[in-house]
């Protein structure tokens, strides 16, 4: 057992063992506070009180003493017959018993005890028990008789208070036990835990026999939740390093290959510069968008935030993407029934936008339509850019947010590293909206973009 089972031990046994100790000092304190009232009293209220009773006896008999104790209250005067029977039943504590027998066997002058002798001749003993201010009435153990001896109810009773401490001391020892493992074993668990996750070992381990409702056993399956996330992460960036490998492999080759061939035929180094120039506007091209895509994986902080009119940004990224497509591309249009305004970076949402249109144009096939739709619905503004392509499988509709995600039917035919996607997903969640993908009926992908208009507040996390 570790170190930290001994410190729960050792605190839990101390405040049982202070609890006990405690109780029992309570106890012996009322004990003794009990032995102390039960003593002979020998002062002048004891020699008065024992007078009246020896005139009592001798003028008015034995039912006139009986009647003047039971209306005495204070002092407390008992009278005992020859046969050691106190006169009105009452039992006599054994410890000022056993001191009124003390004092008679010593052949000493009693005090506080009076023998004293009824008019029929027959004798009795009277003494006074001594009562402290503030003391409580005296306990009555054990009817009167012989004093305790060794083997008597003090001695019987010593021991019965030996076993009680043993037995409380035995049960301290086990529930501490019990509890110091109870606490120690969800935190020993959590230990290794973070041992394997310092080692590379970040699979759940923590709440597999947890119960629910346990801050322990909460904290282990927020651990696992923590191990979770870092290993998603840690794989993404495995794999986002294995794509950028491989998207960087290509044009790195052709550019090779370019200068190979300018080495060997100088009269053609106009067509390889060309080459050379073209594949390093594609590198280009690839390391802005992912330096982009790390921008925006960071918690945002734009600096700049205007107002923007959507139908105007949408009509601009039109105009151009039409200008560049030429006339073999699918026809644009734009439809909004006017100005939406919604508040954000200008750049990132034409960007954002722009890579949405793009992929439409991209995968819309030559001669169909891309449609950008605009319109409001309550506090949204919505956006919806509609194509005839040839859609995305459902297989790989979850996927195509992924940085450097292309379907398989166009990785060959379409240009692009699978950027523009993933970029848009997340400028998009930055600014407090959302994204979505679905297959059209009769054909076509249907890519919707929601943004808060301008005066709604963007959820927490989100761009502010």
């Amino acid at each position: 057992m570790g170190r930290l089972f001994w410190k729960f031990f050792l605190c839990i046994l101390l405040a049982q063992l202070a609890a006990t100790i405690g109780v029992i000092g309570a106890f012996w304190l009322r004990d003794q506070a009990s032995r102390r009232a039960a003593e002979l009293d020998t002062g002048p209220p004891a020699w008065i009180a024992l007078d009246a009773a020896s005139a009592t006896l001798k003028h008015g008999g034995l039912a006139a003493l009986r009647g003047m104790l039971g209306e005495m209250q204070r002092p407390q005067v008992f009278v005992l017959d020859a046969r050691r029977h106190e006169l009105l039943g009452r039992t006599v504590p054994p410890e000022l018993l056993a001191e009124v027998d003390r004092q008679l066997a010593s052949g000493a002058v009693p005090r506080g005890i009076r023998r004293i002798t009824g008019p029929d001749g027959e004798r009795y003993l009277a003494f006074v028990q001594r009562v402290y201010r503030g003391a409580p009435p005296p306990r009555i153990e054990a009817a009167s008789g012989p004093p305790p001896s060794h083997g008597g109810p003090g001695f019987n009773r010593r021991i019965g208070q030996i076993a009680g401490i043993v037995a409380a001391t035995l049960a301290s020892l086990l529930f501490a036990a019990l509890l110091a493992w109870y606490f120690s074993r969800p935190i020993r668990a959590l230990r290794s835990a973070f041992e394997a996750a310092s080692g590379g070992d970040l699979a759940p381990r923590c709440a597999g026999g947890a119960r629910g409702g346990e801050e322990l056993s909460d904290l282990g399956r927020d651990f696992d939740r923590m191990s979770a996330q870092l290993r998603a992460l840690m794989d993404g960036q495995r794999r986002l390093l294995h794509d950028v490998s491989h998207e960087l492999r290509s044009p790195l080759a052709r550019l090779q290959a370019a200068v190979g061939l300018a080495h060997q035929q100088p009269d053609r180094i106009g067509s390889s510069l060309d080459r050379i120039e073209r594949e390093s506007m594609r590198m280009d091209k690839l390391v802005g968008g992912l330096l982009t895509l790390s921008r925006l994986e960071a918690p945002p902080d734009f600096t700049r935030r205007e107002q923007i009119d959507l139908t105007e940004l949408a009509d601009e990224i039109v105009a151009d993407a039409r200008f560049e497509a030429g006339p073999g591309a699918p026809r644009l249009s734009v439809e909004a029934p006017g100005a939406i305004i919604v508040q954000g970076d200008p750049d990132l949402l034409w960007s954002a936008l722009e890579n949405v249109v793009r992929n439409a144009i991209r995968h819309g096939g030559a001669g169909g339509v891309v449609q950008v739709l605009l319109h409001s619905e309550g506090t949204q503004a919505r956006i919806e850019v509609l194509d005839r392509g040839p859609g995305i499988a459902p297989c790989d509709m979850a996927a195509i947010f992924d940085p450097f995600f292309r379907a398989p039917a166009a990785q060959a035919t379409v240009d692009g590293h699978g950027l523009g996607l993933p970029i848009a997903q997340r400028v998009v969640l930055a600014h407090g909206g959302a994204i979505h993908a679905a297959n059209r009926d009769g054909g076509g992908l249907q890519v919707t973009i929601t943004l808060p208009l301008q005066g709604r507040r963007a959820p927490q996390g989100a761009y502010q």
